[in-house]
């Protein structure tokens, strides 16, 4: 009985819908302009991702507290300085970060986080033993190079320096020469390049200490918190820009010597949300004509093709008023209800044409036409828009916030498209359609001989459709969950291009794990551990900054200075030479490397300087000179950081600078400790071995891989859930609607059974499954609902051909339609979406072939319903 009233007042409303169409018309516009004025009002872009998960999750919770603590983490924009040498990307990045401060409105924050006199002055400290020993050896075997530099930093002192190791060789010490190599390599190199009229300048920190600058290389980070304008879909464009501009100003920069290119978390959203508009006006032009070209193809006539599209975008305008005064938001999942809502509400418009269409032969007045289409779909559609939004509710209740707001405002539009075709599109139709009998343009060719083929074959059928069942179970259970969610950025992006470059560095490696712990002590302890670990690369904590073993390493330190007091604190200075003294002086050590010549190695770097000093000696005074400043450009600042580094000092908590404490102490004294991963780690399975290893001894761990993964479970068990309550809601709205337990089993099996080859399809496909394809489920919920509704209704009422009825045709332009909205999110630029359109085709497909197929074929493999007869409609 509840079922008919339903029924008897859905039609009630087409009926007083066509009665009087201008008053539901003008009513219509009222409204439009209503969702039209709270959309522009109330409807934001929320693009914070950390959003789309409920605050109220342990690991979120978790999150926002770690954030509070050290906020300077969150919301960054990074400025990767590359150049040849250290020298030149140290002081490119601190140029940059200097010009980046002096506009406080725009950069708020801006730091060096490698660059500090802390770590110019503590930086030998800060080295564990066997380190320390390895950069002082070195040190005093530069010595005889570095002692006549002192006294005359120029290329004149450095050839005198290498007349000291000719005279070694002269009097037949080569033994220890090999350690030299290395260095004079540098050199070599540097003088290759003057003599060839190109300049590059000698990395005096690379000489002195290869084996520290080999672990960064030319790199400097310049760390960026910038304003952001939350109100646009690119809330850090504006910055990011900017900082781009000053960069590309700088003189290195624009000397082609340095190399400035950006990433963070900021950059990486906005290119997200940038990629997910690029191209859109002509994408969304050519679905719109394909939309066309589907209604015309469907329905032949104006009278009813306006009627429908103007229908759904009523529909669509009321849903996006629904979603500014329910939500106040739209975020990245939760904007895709565009396309829902496309692909499914106008099947509802189709189904009600194509009916009406079928049955308006200029026999009947209009009204009545209208009445008996009514009594024939309305039912139809109502159920089928009923379980599609149980379907999207489902997930209201979940913890994924994204796809809950998503359920929440999918649901409701199927509600308005429902409440919009049983209204506004009866009323447009009387107004258009009613002034004559339409051309009837019958059934799907080739529909009765596939029924009858159907039929016939039913059984084959359905034991082929076993086996793709069981097809389907290897697809579910084998397919693969991606949880790195960088594999849904476009990979050629700028900060996208730039953060995989720097993946391969410990120092730079986004997916890190946070710990906190209650001091020193237990800081060092859990390091050691967690650095014994095969998934762990580098462990770094605020205990690191306050080392070990301090007395022992300043002596080692004192005795180092006082051996390399000479170089330090050089007696006396010579002035700058000039070109001649520059030219007399390669001259001599051209020579002396030629007498000795025959006692060196035939690849020993010595010859090499020798030949281009050679060369040097009769180069015009511009080369000269050219040579004189690539040599010595650094060798003044890495005497100084030389003399500052042998000037070591205790360190202590008190005596910290203020940022290293900002980065590595909570307020209560806890200690931060970071663990980075490695390369291993960059592919799902990686990464939660490193989680679950640095988890064993560490259950409180947190931060970027943590989270990625914690995300994917909250995703997974988010649609899990809402699958169990998407199923069981529409159980009942079947049961209750249907009162037949067999009807209401077979669209739940024709439902699993698209659900099963969705998953052979996409496994097939090599498709993995991640946080922006999996919404693919609410979908296959909702059109698998109302196409096999339809045909199961039809099927109780006694109509026995399935695929030669107008039911067919619609159901086939409706899945035109809904394939050429699902296209173009296939055919996007940003590769999360792209997935999402291609799992949302794939899952379209096992759709239909269960609808057309299996579902006939078991419909006809059951006895007749007591209806019986074949109705003149379908």
């Amino acid at each position: 009985m509840f079922a008919k009233a339903i029924r008897s007042g859905l039609v009630w409303l087409v009926d007083r819908s066509g009665r009087h169409p201008l008053i539901v018309v003008l009513l219509a516009l009222v409204l439009v302009v209503l969702s039209v004025a709270a959309t522009r009002a109330w409807l934001g872009i929320d693009t914070d991702t950390d959003h789309m998960f409920s605050s109220q999750l342990p690991w979120r919770q978790r999150s926002i507290q770690f954030e509070r603590e050290f906020p300077q983490f969150s919301n960054t924009l990074v400025a990767v300085v590359r150049a040849p040498t250290v020298e030149e990307a140290r002081a490119t990045a601190t140029d940059l970060a200097k010009k980046l401060a002096a506009d406080p409105r725009l950069f708020p924050s801006v730091s060096t986080p490698g660059i500090s006199p802390f770590f110019d002055r503590e930086g030998l400290l800060l080295l564990s033993r066997d380190d320390l020993n390895s950069v002082l050896g070195r040190m005093l075997q530069a010595q005889p190079l570095l002692g006549p530099l002192a006294i005359d930093p120029s290329g004149r002192g450095l050839f005198k320096g290498l007349d000291l190791l000719v005279e070694a060789v002269r009097h037949g010490v080569t033994g220890g020469l090999a350690s030299y190599d290395t260095a004079l390599d540098h050199v070599a190199q540097t003088l290759d390049e003057a003599v060839a009229g190109h300049y590059a300048p000698l990395s005096w920190q690379a000489l002195l200490v290869p084996k520290l600058v080999s672990s960064t290389g030319g790199v400097e980070l310049v760390l960026i918190h910038p304003a952001l304008n939350h109100h646009v879909l690119e809330p850090g464009a504006v910055a990011t820009q900017a900082m781009m501009r000053i960069a590309h100003g700088l003189p290195e920069v624009k000397a082609g010597r340095v190399r400035v290119d950006y990433t963070g978390s900021i950059p990486l959203s906005d290119e997200q949300f940038a990629s997910l508009t690029e191209g859109v006006v002509p994408m969304m032009a050519g679905s719109a004509l394909l939309l066309l070209l589907w209604l015309v193809l469907a329905l032949y006539s104006w009278r009813l093709i306006i009627p429908v599209a103007v229908t759904l975008v009523v529909g669509l305008v009321y849903t996006f008023g629904f979603a500014a005064v329910a939500i106040g938001r739209l975020n990245l999942v939760s904007v895709a209800f565009t396309v829902l809502f496309v692909g499914l509400a106008v099947d509802f418009g189709i189904q009600f044409s194509v009916r009406l269409h079928a049955r308006q032969r200029g026999e009947d007045a209009f009204p009545d036409v209208l009445h008996a289409t009514a009594v024939e779909v309305t039912g139809q559609i109502g159920l089928a828009a009923l379980a599609t939004a149980c379907g999207f509710l489902a997930f209201a209740p979940t913890q994924f916030t994204g796809v809950a707001e998503l359920g929440i405002i999918a649901g409701a539009g199927m509600l308005i498209a429902l409440l919009c075709t049983l209204t506004i599109l009866p009323a447009l139709l009387t107004l258009l359609a009613a002034r004559g009998p339409q051309r009837y343009t019958g059934p799907l060719p080739g529909g009765a001989r596939a029924d009858n083929w159907l039929e016939r074959h039913r059984r084959w059928v359905l034991a082929a459709f076993v086996v793709l069942a069981a097809g389907g179970l290897w697809g579910v259970f084998t397919i693969r969950f991606d949880a790195n969610p960088l594999h849904t950025q476009r990979a050629d992006s700028e900060a996208m291009r730039t953060l995989t470059a720097l993946q391969g560095n410990p120092n730079t490696n986004p997916f890190t794990i946070n710990v906190m712990v209650p001091d020193l002590a237990a800081a060092r302890s859990l390091g050691d551990r967690l650095g014994k670990l095969p998934e762990v690369a580098q462990v770094v904590s605020g205990a690191d900054f306050i080392p070990e073993h301090q007395a022992t390493k300043l002596q080692q330190i004192g005795l180092a200075s006082d051996l390399m007091f000479t170089v330090t604190a050089p007696p006396t200075t010579l002035p700058p030479p000039t070109a001649d003294e520059l030219r007399k002086a390669a001259q001599h050590s051209h020579q002396e490397i030629t007498d000795v010549a025959g006692k060196l190695a035939a690849n020993s770097p010595l010859l090499r300087i020798g030949t281009s000093l050679g060369k040097l000696a009769t180069a015009p005074a511009s080369t000269l000179l050219l040579a004189n400043q690539a040599l010595t450009r650094f060798l003044p600042t890495a005497l100084a950081q030389l003399a500052d580094a042998l000037s070591a000092a205790p360190i202590t908590f008190q005596n910290l600078p203020p940022e290293l404490k900002h980065d590595w102490f909570a307020a209560d004294g806890r200690v931060r400790v970071q663990v980075t991963p490695t390369q291993a780690a960059q592919t799902t399975a990686g990464l939660r071995r490193f989680v679950h290893a640095v988890r064993s001894l560490s259950p409180q761990a947190l931060g970027p891989a943590v989270d990625t993964l914690e995300s994917a479970e909250t995703i997974l068990g988010s649609f899990r859930e809402a699958a169990l309550y998407a199923t069981l809601a529409i159980a009942v709205v079947l049961l209750i609607v249907l009162r037949n337990v067999r009807d209401a089993v077979l669209v739940l099996a024709t439902l699993l059974m698209s659900a099963l080859l969705t998953a052979l399809f996409a496994r097939l496909g090599g498709i993995s499954i991640d946080y922006a394809n999996i919404i693919a489920l609410p979908l296959l919920l909702g059109v698998g609902v109302s196409f096999n509704v339809y045909f199961v209704m039809n099927w109780r009422s006694g109509a026995l051909r399935f695929l030669g009825s107008p039911t067919a045709r619609a159901i086939v332009f409706s899945a035109l339609t809904t394939g050429t909205a699902f296209g173009m999110l296939a055919v996007s630029r940003n590769p999360g979406t792209a997935s999402m359109g291609t799992l949302l085709l794939l899952s379209l497909l096992g759709v239909l072939v269960s609808t057309f197929v299996f579902l006939p074929a078991l419909l006809y493999s059951l006895p007749r319903p007591a209806a019986g007869g074949q109705s003149r409609a379908d």
